[in-house]
């Protein structure tokens, strides 16, 4: 049996704190009134003798006020950006890691099943990070925040919040069946994980392969239903942001960025495991396989990647490119290039080799980097579309990674404890144990 070591327990809980510390931190120095956006405009205008994007002057004081309502909005969407990308993140990579475990149990993989209770340890946080979520977007839903701007406009034309797109759209992007969809993908994550974990661990003491068989079919059913489900979450809880804009390649765009995430997770946990001696019957083949994974779909990613960015862009229609201009032409432009680097580049000149795949310090390395790349990734995603275009990283941003990764260590260690680490019942487990790739 694992056991989660004090250490790592309080660097965990150190996270948290520090984290929280910072998020207060946060709102706290968020601007509360136009006033103080006035301040920060004139100090950025002292500080870098130019008026900035929101520093242009107007004679017309209704337009002025507006402006400054539009700016102090967005100025104060910030924390809560900071804390969405976080907690969107670490809950996307865990119902990701379900999702390769279910292609594990429904391909019949021979080479993995001395890695699955890793993968059923690490999802583990799907239920805690999903009521998380579930409680910012009803909170959201209450006109808390001003994330998704579409809960604040109307498709009467003679309102002052009159808004077009919303004509069409409306029928969908409706608070109640905005919420009730959100439980739905929830309900579905959290279902099958307890279902499935459930018949992996009982099959440990069964003599036959009941077990086996019915987290099989589980998997199968599963991998069906999340993928219906992953299509509608990447358009209610990311695409809305940017509610003018629409791409149908967008939900395998972002199920891609989470998936090669949370193969880079069950690989850095194997490698930190197996450095510890808590797998012994891990040897360089899975790590190598991991290392494989982690590059096929890096590849996978900049294919749509691309097909999303050169489709639209090529075609140069207004309502598309509006997506991509303050991301590649405006502030964002360093992270969205940045991003293609370290999520294509690097693995391609450094995974692609055969031998870097079986060094697991380096492949940690790796790993952490491509991890970065992809948190970038839903941070560009979302911070143009609630935050503006002027490009804000700092305390706030950095406070809600490291509250959620503490969170995300503590619960998915937490987990590895709750069964052998051996999944002694599984019937591939020989093969798993003898395998080698080459």
């Amino acid at each position: 049996m694992y056991t989660f070591s004090s250490k790592l327990k309080t660097f965990s809980i150190a996270l948290m704190i520090l984290g929280a510390l910072g998020i207060a931190y946060g709102f706290f120095t968020a601007p509360k009134t136009t006033d103080d956006i006035k301040e920060m405009m004139q100090h950025a205008e002292d500080t870098h003798g130019a008026t900035t994007e929101h520093t242009a002057t107007t004679h017309d004081e209704h337009a002025e006020k507006h402006h400054l309502e539009h700016v102090l909005t967005q100025a104060q969407n910030r924390p809560w950006t900071a804390v969405y990308v976080a907690m969107l993140f670490f809950l996307l990579i865990s119902v990701c890691i379900l999702v390769f475990y279910a292609i594990q149990r429904a391909s019949s993989a021979g080479w993995s099943p001395v890695l699955f209770r890793v993968m059923e340890g690490l999802t583990a946080y799907i239920l805690p990070g999903s009521l998380i979520v579930l409680a910012f977007l009803v909170y959201s839903a209450m006109h808390g925040n001003h994330i998704f701007a579409w809960m604040y406009t109307s498709i009467d034309p003679t309102a002052e919040n009159y808004d077009f797109a919303m004509e069409t759209k409306d029928w969908w992007l409706n608070v109640p069946g905005w919420l009730i969809r959100s439980v739905i993908y929830v309900l579905i994550w959290v279902g099958f994980r307890h279902l499935i974990v459930k018949s992996s661990r009982a099959q440990d003491e069964a003599t036959d392969i009941k077990h086996f068989n019915k987290s099989f079919t589980l998997s199968v059913v599963f991998l069906v239903v999340f993928f219906i489900s992953e299509l509608f979450m990447a358009f209610d809880w990311l695409m809305s942001i940017d509610h003018h804009w629409f791409s149908q390649l967008y939900p395998f765009y972002v199920f891609s960025s989470m998936l090669v995430s949370a193969i880079t997770v069950i690989a850095l946990v194997t490698v930190y495991l197996k450095s510890r001696g808590f797998l012994p019957n891990v040897n360089d083949s899975h790590v190598h396989d991991l290392g494989k994974y982690m590059f096929g779909f890096s590849i996978f990613w900049t294919y749509l990647w691309f097909n999303q960015f050169m489709l639209q862009w090529y075609a140069n229609i207004p309502e598309e490119v509006v997506y991509f201009m303050p991301r590649l032409l405006g502030e964002y432009q360093p992270l969205f290039i940045g991003m293609v680097v370290m999520n294509f580049v690097f693995p391609v000149l450094i995974l692609m080799n055969k031998d870097y795949k079986n060094k697991p310090w380096f492949l940690a390395i790796a790993g952490l980097i491509i991890l970065a790349g992809h948190y970038i990734d839903i941070f560009v995603m979302i911070a143009p579309g609630t935050v503006g275009n002027e490009l804000h990283f700092g305390i706030p941003e950095i406070s809600a990674i490291l509250f959620f990764l503490g969170l995300f260590i503590f619960v998915g260690f937490n987990g590895l404890t709750k069964a052998p680490l051996h999944a002694k019942g599984n019937p591939f487990m020989k093969e798993s144990e003898v395998y080698h790739y080459y």
